[in-house]
């Protein structure tokens, strides 16, 4: 994991991107249930994404 708050905010920013992906993925498959699951993760890890923006921004 990277160590700066902006490189965490840039991994789990990417992090959220693929789960997106892959549950846009599962929805067009019909596997609603996975894609349910896939969108609560991407959902995690925008917030943690968000969260490590804001400790960047605060160290401004």
């Amino acid at each position: 994991m990277p160590n700066t708050p902006g490189e965490r905010a840039i991994e789990y920013h990417n992090l959220a991107a693929e789960a997106h992906l892959k549950a846009a993925n599962s929805h067009k498959m019909g596997d609603h249930l996975n894609a349910h699951e896939q969108s609560v993760e991407a959902k995690r890890h925008a917030e943690e994404a968000h969260r490590h923006s804001e400790e960047l921004a605060k160290k401004k």
